[in-house]
């Protein structure tokens, strides 16, 4: 490959809606399959671990002290990935394992913010497996205001990889 070249897989998989463990062993397969196919960067698409959160559109989501409610977002909640208790080792290893750069989209619910709000989060992953940043989606749009928490600038960043410089947005923020 030339030096002005940079291969990049575009990761188009579902969800194990739901369930961030089913969900990461998909991503772990895709970065090995990307990895294995000389890839340098692969990229996957907002929310992928646990999943969008479509229910609030179709269940009344606004509704006040609402069971159906305050149970899928229980739900939600036990299923989003918390950074710092290496919820993404796994996804961290193959990266390395295979010096591929991960742009990964998840529901994060950070430790360090109180643990209690859930962001949708970019997690920029290293070719050597380290995390180089998480941008929190600025403004959630719609339904999603229902779920999930407004970011900050704090992790808009870009990285230099193999001679280029990448980053990433959240949906509308394109």
């Amino acid at each position: 490959m030339s030096a002005n070249t940079l291969k990049v897989s575009l990761a188009q998989i579902a969800p194990v809606w739901l369930d961030s463990t089913g969900t990461l062993a998909k991503v772990e397969d895709s970065i090995h399959q990307a990895g294995g196919e000389g890839s340098q960067l692969i990229a996957f698409g907002e929310a992928l671990v646990p999943g969008y959160p479509f229910w609030p559109e179709l269940t009344g989501g606004a509704q006040f002290n609402s069971a159906v409610q305050k149970d899928l977002f229980a739900h939600y909640s036990s299923q989003s990935v918390d950074i710092e208790a290496g919820d993404l080792q796994g996804v961290c290893a193959a990266a390395q394992e295979h010096s591929i750069a991960v742009y990964l989209g998840c529901i994060e619910r950070p430790a360090d913010r109180g643990g209690q709000s859930l962001y949708a989060s970019l997690v920029y992953i290293t070719p050597e497996g380290q995390v180089g940043s998480v941008h929190r989606k600025l403004c959630p749009t719609y339904e999603e205001r229902l779920v999930w928490s407004a970011g900050d600038g704090h992790g808009l960043q870009v990285h230099d990889l193999e001679g280029f410089r990448v980053g990433g947005l959240n949906c509308w923020e394109n």
